[in-house]
């Protein structure tokens, strides 16, 4: 495969994920790894956990970030604008024909039922990746009060998310300079 079929792959496959997912990034995070790891084979596991810890702790939005970082891993600069385009353009064009078409609408009950089965699903879809990561992260004592932790701070005494994934960042690279674990990475 020549490196411009390389692109244009990486941005069907990202417009695919972009036009068919509600929900919003941690709703694209099954799709991408579907995409990226079992159907092209682009990344493995361990990298698509990793990109998405960096596009999670990076500025913007997680699913284009991760787009940018796998159409990095594919095919470099071309190839991370070309799936950052592609994961990026479907919601602009859906979401400039709703802004105009939606007051006209919005008053339907139709409608409104419509949107409350669209959140459920997202929120299933969002359950599914957490899951999934969950299930391929390393488990310990240390990880387990880390994930308490982040919760705690997030979700009762409201610290901004940045602090968190800063704070959980330094957590991880302390263990690493002190653990055996830290030197098999």
């Amino acid at each position: 495969m020549t490196k411009w079929q390389k692109i244009l792959k990486l941005f069907t496959t990202f417009f695919k994920i972009g036009a068919f997912t509600f929900g919003g990034g941690y709703a694209m995070i099954p799709l991408i790894q579907k995409e990226a790891v079992e159907t092209n084979k682009w990344i493995t596991d361990d990298d698509i956990l990793e990109i998405i810890a960096i596009a999670e702790s990076t500025p913007g939005p997680i699913a284009i970030n991760s787009a940018t970082f796998v159409g990095y891993r594919v095919a470099g600069v071309l190839g991370s604008a070309a799936a950052t385009l592609g994961v990026v353009l479907p919601s602009f064009i859906i979401i400039s024909i709703i802004a105009l078409v939606l007051n006209e609408f919005q008053h339907i009950k139709a409608v409104k039922y419509a949107f409350w089965g669209i959140r459920a699903g997202v929120l299933a879809l969002v359950l599914k990746a957490l899951i999934n990561m969950y299930k391929k992260c390393k488990k310990n004592v240390l990880a387990y009060i880390v994930i308490a932790l982040a919760f705690i701070c997030a979700a009762v005494l409201g610290v901004h998310v940045l602090i968190i994934i800063v704070g959980c960042g330094l957590i991880g690279l302390v263990y690493s300079l002190i653990s055996k674990e830290g030197k098999k990475l």
